[in-house]
């Protein structure tokens, strides 16, 4: 039996051979501690910063402001929940926005349930967070707002810049979750003026089982785990070497593709959309029309659930939504949080490129979509 054409990279992305080459070796024979001075353990530790400073050079940080997690939700409870932590004596009141992922919408309210206020920022009918809501939102025990940079559903980017902007202002410390955005548009951490910012490896070409946070240099920032020191302190354990190393390539790979990539993913993902538009009356766009990742294409299929028209299309390997909350048939949260009626939200499809995808992938896909459209009744 073939396989279907792969459309859901947002959920999760193969490894890169790069990558692979990359890491097997410290799968095999480098397999210090990299804590332990001999010859095996400082060369685990030379592999790790040269990993440190990759993916430094890909958000324009500094490689002490990179902290290895084991996953981008490690990385935003350590984030929010960090902060948390260290600025308690200032206040107590956090701000996220309503179309947030689980991983940062779970520890605070988390932090909720201890005591903490939070403000949850609507969003317009594309999924974007009005600057001025956020103004209005800011108080003066305000000490931490968390806004992602894309949305892993519909694509829309934020204006991280203006937002962050807003918050600084005003004293406080800015978050924003980047695990979607790394390899498929240009990130980096001055331009956004972010304090914290997540990823995740296995969004970007490398192995599940790794994340970083950035930490910008003098960052209040208390650790979630205790033990040893490793990464400054803030992330107690022995480092996943392999991974981290399958994380630095996967960097180094994202900076020699961008721009290119953003180019390529959006010509492919606008040629899908026009394909499924031709042929399909009522299809309905959901996200911002432009100011949206070049690989993600959430629509809406009037007539017909997006869960059956996908049960339908078995040559192609595609979900409904977050991948993290994939199972029942639930509207997602994301399209209630834009105004979304439930029809709509129904008929929802989130179709994602990768950089594999191929021109006779995405043909054949929207022709497998359009007959299982057709089909419908």
């Amino acid at each position: 039996m073939t396989e279907p054409i792969y459309l859901d990279y947002n959920a999760t992305t193969p490894i890169a051979p790069q990558v692979f080459d990359a890491m097997a070796p410290f799968l095999r024979a480098h397999f210090g501690n990299p804590s332990s001075s001999h010859p095996y353990g400082r060369r685990a530790a030379d592999a790790v910063q040269q990993a440190r400073n990759e993916l430094a050079a890909l958000l324009g940080a500094q490689s002490e402001e990179i902290v290895f997690t084991g996953c981008a939700t490690e990385a935003n409870n350590l984030a929010l929940r960090g902060v948390a932590r260290a600025l308690r004596h200032k206040g107590r009141h956090l701000i996220v926005s309503a179309v947030e992922h689980p991983s940062v919408q779970a520890p605070a309210e988390r932090l909720r349930a201890e005591g903490w206020e939070v403000t949850v920022l609507p969003v317009d009918e594309c999924g974007r967070v009005a600057p001025q809501q956020l103004a209005a939102a800011l108080r003066s025990d305000t000490v931490l707002v968390s806004v992602m940079h894309a949305n892993n559903e519909v694509g829309t980017l934020q204006p991280i810049g203006e937002l962050s902007r807003l918050a600084h202002a005003a004293g406080v410390l800015f978050h924003t979750d980047a695990a979607q955005s790394i390899g498929k548009v240009a990130v980096d951490v001055h331009e956004l003026g972010v304090d914290l910012l997540t990823l995740a490896g296995h969004k970007c070409y490398a192995p599940k089982g790794v994340g970083a946070l950035y930490v910008r240099r003098g960052t209040p920032l208390d650790p979630v785990l205790v033990g040893a020191g490793q990464e400054h302190g803030l992330r107690p354990g022995t480092e996943n070497v392999p991974h981290i190393v399958a994380l630095g390539a996967a960097a180094r790979l994202a900076t020699a593709r961008l721009p290119q990539a953003t180019a390529q993913l959006r010509s492919l993902r606008d040629a899908l959309h026009g394909q499924l538009q031709a042929a399909i009356p009522g299809l309905q766009l959901n996200g911002h029309p432009d100011e949206r990742l070049p690989n993600t294409l959430n629509i809406s299929f009037p007539g017909v659930s997006g869960r059956d028209l996908l049960a339908r299309a078995p040559q192609i390997a595609a979900s409904v939504g977050s991948a993290c909350h994939e199972e029942g048939d639930a509207v997602s949260g994301v399209l209630a949080a834009m105004g979304v009626d439930a029809a709509r939200a129904r008929g929802a499809v989130r179709l994602s490129l990768g950089l594999a995808s191929t021109e006779g992938e995405i043909t054949a896909a929207g022709h497998a979509l359009i007959e299982a459209w057709l089909a419908r009744h």
